[in-house]
């Protein structure tokens, strides 16, 4: 497990566009998601290829939206990540900040409450399953196409005192990587969800309400999407996860 220490940073704010009809997976009221599983890997983390096994497993599950963030604090290690952006290195450094973590890899956070070692298989299946017999998380999330839009849907319920943040995060569904140099040299790793950035579009205040964006960008994206409802603290950084959805891949 590699370690760094936390500083504060804040989510990127701004606004963005997404998504195609052939890829929407629809995750309501029958469907809500039991976890949101967010792993930080690197390709340059020799403790990381076990995660990154462990995470294909999970983005394979129906009922879990797992997205991996690459990060890039390990690149100086003798192996660049070809798949990191610095966004995900500012949301793991949030992360950091409210669990009180630091920050490592390889890392995961359910449901943006509880974090876990990526590549500790029965911690991981743990922390994931408790929710399942509660009925997924507790707030709706619908994707559906609009004409050349796509919509997200969120239903009302228990309102976090400051609104939740309503999250965009895009992502590729699979990359195969062969690392060449560094920790993992000779290692060919399977990649799975690997977001390519992450944007809030909105605020959600406990009510019912929709979003729609146009589907040209998702393309340029990585191809897919998901949708997560999420409490912030006063400084924007990330809480509890309320409610998503996810988009599976492009055919």
């Amino acid at each position: 497990m590699r370690i760094l220490t936390a500083r504060r940073t804040l989510l990127k704010m701004g606004l963005a566009a997404v998504a195609l009809p052939g890829c929407l997976r629809i995750a309501g009221a029958a469907t809500r998601p039991i976890a949101v599983v967010e792993l930080f890997t690197s390709q340059g983390c020799s403790r990381c290829p076990p995660a990154d096994a462990l995470f294909v497993e999970l983005a394979e599950r129906s009922n879990i939206v797992a997205l991996a963030y690459h990060i890039d604090y390990w690149d100086y290690l003798g192996w660049e990540d070809s798949l990191a952006v610095p966004e995900n290195t500012e949301r793991q450094h949030a992360y950091g900040e409210v669990l009180g973590t630091g920050v490592y890899t390889p890392q995961i956070v359910v449901n943006g409450q509880k974090d876990v070692v990526g590549a500790d298989r029965n911690a991981v299946l743990n922390a994931v399953q408790p929710a399942d017999g509660a009925g997924g998380l507790a707030v709706d999330v619908a994707l559906s196409t609009a004409g050349k839009n796509i919509a997200i849907e969120i239903g009302g319920g228990e309102s976090a005192e400051a609104g939740a943040h309503v999250l965009l995060v895009y992502y590729r569904p699979s990359y195969t990587a062969e690392i060449r140099a560094g920790e993992n040299k000779g290692k060919t790793v399977e990649y799975r969800n690997i977001v390519t950035g992450h944007q809030t579009v909105g605020v959600w205040h406990g009510k019912e309400m929709r979003l729609e964006f146009p589907k040209s960008e998702i393309k340029s994206r990585g191809g897919c999407c998901a949708v997560l409802v999420q409490s912030a603290d006063e400084d924007g950084n990330p809480k509890a996860i309320l409610g998503a959805a996810q988009m599976s891949a492009v055919s």
